[in-house]
This record gives structure tokens, sequence and C-alpha cells, in this order.
């Protein structure tokens, strides 16, 4: 009976996932690929920055803490479709069919038929030639803030001179979570929240360094701090200053939280290297808590997959035309191609973004 619960909450799982998954199966995989995601029109702009110092994208650390949030296993929604927009979608060579050898009586052998035999060095096969090493990437499942320390301590000691390491963190601010305790397979005691996220009001993101709206009422169901909550015990609070030591390294920065305003205080605090930082906005009204709930977070749906999450925010069906879809597509892609262009060719950019621009994975991110 316990194996069988174990197994049922394990399909449960599996099935709600591949259905936030597969909201839109026509669309193409998150992955980087360089016939859609690569613009011609803008390299010869980018090649002006690769004068001065480059960075790229060695490591990157994906973690997100919300309750009942879409998981496989240790992987949530959130950061599988960050893991995904970190990888080089196969092309070139990869996607060469087999050709057909003469065997010894002259019959045609058809290679691309499977041998019947397991190839052990797997990793070898799949590996494309035509394009560069995936950054390495960790994933952690709601850790405790030393956790994340511990994690992240290492990968920043053996980032080489020209990395950057790229920490993605989703969670929420709030400070109002009831809790009850379940035991996982081991006995272990788990905690699981049952408070509901009101819906904060959409503001636009100042420009100066500001510090995040807190409600003095001590009733108030919506409270919060400087902070984000890997927990429901105050000792895993992550303060913006717990991430500032990390800086000693180039540091790109990419939190999506109700509180994200509360790390840009990080700007000017830096020990040693300028980060570049991605916070996200605020929810907007009318956007309910179960949409985000069953689809994953807004902003890293935006940065990950923009047209399926532009329908998902006005609330079309995922049941649309592939003709109407592929324009939409094709519309965005243009978009983009002009930002892009006019992003790489601005005399007043930052030195921030102009040492991280040459990047292709970081530059994809910035213009969505």
């Amino acid at each position: 009976a316990t194996n069988f619960r174990e197994w049922k909450q394990v399909v449960q799982e599996i099935s709600r996932f591949l259905k936030a998954d597969a909201y839109f199966k026509i669309a193409r995989p998150l992955r980087y690929n360089a016939v859609f995601d690569a613009h011609p029109s803008s390299f010869p702009y980018i090649s002006r920055f690769c004068t001065s110092r480059v960075l790229r994208l060695k490591d990157a650390l994906l973690t997100s803490y919300h309750q009942n949030e879409i998981k496989l296993a240790e992987v949530t929604l959130d950061t599988f479709r960050m893991l995904q927009c970190l990888e080089w979608e196969p092309s070139g060579s990869f996607y060469h069919v087999p050709m057909k050898q003469p065997s010894e009586n002259g019959a045609l052998n058809d290679q691309s038929e499977a041998s019947g035999l397991i190839d052990i060095n797997l990793a070898a096969d799949m590996a494309d030639p035509d394009l560069p090493p995936n950054p390495c990437k960790a994933i952690i499942y709601h850790p405790s803030v030393s956790k994340l320390i511990a994690a992240t301590a290492p990968i920043c000691e053996e980032l080489p001179s020209d990395g950057i390491l790229l920490i993605y963190i989703s969670a929420s601010g709030k400070t109002d979570c009831s809790v009850d305790f379940q035991k996982d397979v081991h006995g272990n005691s788990l905690n699981f929240s049952k408070a509901k996220h009101a819906p904060q009001a959409s503001q636009k993101r100042e420009n100066s360094v500001s510090q995040p709206a807190v409600d003095n009422n001590p009733n108030s169901s919506s409270k919060l701090g400087h902070y984000l909550c890997l927990g429901s015990q105050a000792s895993n609070n992550l303060y913006p200053e717990d991430l500032v030591p990390f800086t000693r390294k180039p540091l790109f920065l990419v939190i999506d939280s109700d509180n994200s305003r509360a790390f840009k205080t990080i700007h000017g605090a830096e020990r040693g290297e300028a980060s570049a930082l991605l916070l996200s906005h605020e929810k907007p009204l009318f956007l309910s808590d179960t949409t985000v709930t069953s689809g994953g977070s807004q902003f890293t749906y935006f940065l990950t997959a923009p047209l399926q999450a532009f329908y998902q925010l006005i609330g079309l069906s995922s049941d649309i035309e592939p003709d109407v879809y592929s324009n939409a597509e094709s519309l965005l892609s243009s978009a983009l191609v002009e930002w892009e262009v006019l992003l790489c060719a601005s005399n007043s950019l930052d030195q921030v973004w102009a040492q991280i621009l040459t990047d292709p994975f970081l530059r994809r991110l910035i213009l969505r």
C-alpha cells in the first residue's frame, strides 16, 4: 500500500508536468537554435565588443522555492525551462542522415537503423562538433540558504577568468507561510505551505536603486521583507547581502519573485566585479495565482518561451492554428532582430552589459 501511494504520486507529478510543459505542441524547443536565434544583421555590431574584455557563460546555478510548484522529482517546471534555455539545439552535422554503405555482397546497408548493440559512449555520439560546449548547469531543489551558499562557493572558486556565473532564483518574498508537516519516504519532515499568494498591483520598475515596499501592518497577509523565502524559518530567508561575496567574480543574477526589487541593492555593493541583474516585474492584477501555479512563473516563461508566455498572459487557448502561430513567431523574431541591432549599436551601453553581449545565451535572455 505504501509503494502504491508513492508511485501514484509519481504518476500524478508526471501527468501534471507534461500537461504544463506541452501547452503548445507546435512550439519549437526552448534550446538555443542557431537558425532562429542568431541574427546575422547584428553580427557586425557584436564584433566590436570583441576588442575589449568579453565574458562567456561557463556555469549556471538554478533553483526555485515555491509551495505546490509543478515538478518532476527534484526538477521544477521553472528550473527545467531555464535548463533547456541554456542548451544548444543540435544542428549541422548532428542531423546529417547516415549514408547507405554497400555490404560485402553488394547490397546497401542502412546505417540509420538500430544495430541492436548498446554503445556506451552515448555522450560522444550525441555531441555536435559544429557547436561549442554547453555551459555547466546545476539544479538545487528547495535548498536552505546555507546549502545554496555552499553550492555557489566552489563554482565561483573554479570559474575561469573569462567566465561568468548565472544564478537563477525563483522564490516568494512573502513571510506569511502557514506550514504543516508531512513525511517523505524516509520519514523526514517536509514543509508544505497552504498559504495563497494574493496578486500584487502592477508597477513600473524604477531606474534608480530603491527599497522594497514593506507593509507595516502586522496582520497583513502579503508582507514583504528585504529577502526571499527559502523555507518557513527565518533562518532560511535569502538576503541580497548573502550573494554579495560572490560578486568578486562576474555574476549574472536572475531573480524571479514578487520581491525581486530588494535585490537592486546589490548594484553598487559589489566586491570586485559589477553584476548584471535581471529582476522580474510584479504580477499584473488580472493574472490569477491559479494561472501562474498551473503554468510556472511568468517572468521565467517570458525569458524561455516569450511567445507562449504572451499567449498565456492574454488568455488564449493552446489550440491555435499553425499558420497563425507561425506568423506571430515571425513578428516576434523581427522585433528581436531590430532590438538586438539597437542594443548592440548603442554608444552609451554600460560596460557590464557590453562584456556579456557576445555570449549568445545571455544576449537572448537580455533581449527577451
